[in-house]
């Protein structure tokens, strides 16, 4: 009897934990500063033999041919050039021949000068660069260590990269203020013409318990998950208002950048739309393929969940490979499928989000089950409303259409919808209200400004 092989190793996406939660910023949601892990006693950065040993075991784990490694903090880049530079090092020693690395850096960039710049475009690094639309809004949450806003200086560095040929890639918090402005935000980020947008809602628990009655008394008059009790910080966005600045946005992007901007969620739904499987984690049915290495080598199941009863072990004494794979961590995968509440096993945008991700499944669903998504609502508004020109593009792109020409088709759509609507007429997305109180202020401009 022939001995059965073993099973290929499965992709997975470890995020590097380089100096643990060392920070050179003091962002008022920061989840990662106030609670996990936090493992910033000992050295400033990862020993040289945990790094050794991250590298050598994340490359011996993966599939292949190409080996992501992505480095998230508090900052990473506090770990020093240094640091990285032994890790472009150690990389190409224990890659296999014919095998790539892939390194990613998720920044606030406030300290990148020429050299940090020079070495990430000549390492060919993605950036992530933390950057919350307009000054304002960013400044509101996002102080140095001093109390001093950061917005100026995070713009420069994307300027910085940009000099460098490095297109950082955008990434934005949706806090309670910031969904309020959702055009600003969106033009001012468009402004640097990087490229690419992550929309990263705000969601953090507050003190005190879900009430049960007070959740259903409050979807029978609404279908927010906005009112329940002590649920949620201040700065946290609520159900009803990420919906509608997704909605916003999307019309913008959709209607304007089609082709030319990357919005990261709505390619993520567009391509499930078409057929295919998103790429974030908390889309896919089930997750704990996405784990983190923290700076003392310890291995947690996710960069949320980096608390005692998810450590998995650590790579001193155990290899990665065999954490990722351990019993533990294959049911904490298997757990977001399997506890989604009926709500969401009858809702027919299931095969988009999938529930969400487990750690903002803290609200109830209309029945009073638990277990489901705090922007559950919200996102259904979001997949109610984009579907429609969503499928429109796609069947356009798959025809062989320009992405100009799509637009073009979206903008004369728009046109006719509101052609002699006032102000006081039904407004043209069937909500019942009146075009005032609805979607005035996102009416298409007249034909003859549209290029404008």
């Amino acid at each position: 009897m022939e001995r059965e092989s073993p099973a290929p190793p499965q992709p997975f996406a470890v995020m590097a934990k380089s100096v643990g939660a060392r920070c050179n910023m003091a962002c008022t949601y920061c989840y990662y500063r106030q609670g996990g892990s936090c493992a910033t006693q000992g050295p400033q950065a990862m020993t040289a033999d945990v790094l050794e040993r991250f590298i050598r075991q994340t490359i011996e784990a993966s599939p292949g041919p190409t080996v992501d490694f992505v480095w998230h903090g508090g900052e990473p880049a506090l770990a020093g050039l240094d640091f990285y530079r032994r890790a472009m090092e150690l990389q190409a020693q224990y890659l296999p021949t014919g095998w790539t690395a892939r390194n990613n850096l998720q920044t606030n960039g406030i300290c990148f000068d020429e050299a940090w710049c020079a070495f990430l475009a000549e390492s060919r690094f993605t950036v992530g660069l933390s950057i919350d639309g307009t000054q304002e809004l960013h400044d509101l949450h996002r102080k140095d260590g001093d109390g001093n806003g950061t917005y100026r200086r995070a713009a420069e560095a994307v300027r910085r990269l940009q000099h460098y040929g490095v297109q950082p890639d955008l990434l934005c918090c949706v806090t309670a203020a910031a969904a309020k402005e959702p055009l600003a935000v969106y033009r001012t980020l468009r402004a640097f013409e990087t490229g690419w947008i992550q929309f990263i809602p705000i969601v953090r628990r507050a003190e005190g318990r879900i009430d049960a009655d007070t959740v259903r008394r409050e979807n029978s008059r609404s279908n927010s998950q906005c009112l329940v009790g002590g649920a949620i910080t201040d700065d946290s966005v609520c159900a009803e208002a990420y919906g509608a600045f997704l909605c916003a946005v999307f019309d913008e992007w959709v209607c304007h950048d089609l082709g030319r901007l990357h919005v990261q969620f709505f390619a993520e739904v567009m391509r499930v739309w078409a057929g295919g499987t998103a790429d974030l984690c908390w889309m896919a049915p089930t997750c704990g393929r996405a784990p983190i290495v923290e700076q003392d080598g310890s291995v947690y199941a996710c960069d949320h969940y980096a608390t005692p009863p998810y450590r998995l072990g650590d790579i001193q004494s155990a290899h990665l490979g065999t954490l990722l794979d351990s019993p533990f961590q294959t049911r904490f995968g298997e757990d977001k499928r399997n506890a989604l509440p009926a709500q969401c096993l009858a809702c027919q945008w299931r095969p988009v989000c999938n529930g969400g991700c487990p750690k903002d499944r803290f609200a109830l669903s209309k029945d009073g089950e638990p277990g489901l998504h705090y922007l559950c609502a919200g996102l259904r508004q979001f997949f109610s409303h984009s579907h429609p020109a969503a499928a429109f593009v796609t069947q356009l792109a798959q025809a062989g259409h320009s992405a100009a020409a799509i637009m073009a088709r979206l903008q004369a759509h728009l046109q006719a919808l509101w052609k002699d609507v006032g102000r006081n007429d039904a407004c043209p997305c069937k909500s019942g209200r009146k075009a005032k109180n609805c979607c005035w202020s996102k009416r298409p401009a007249p034909s003859s400004d549209l290029t404008k």
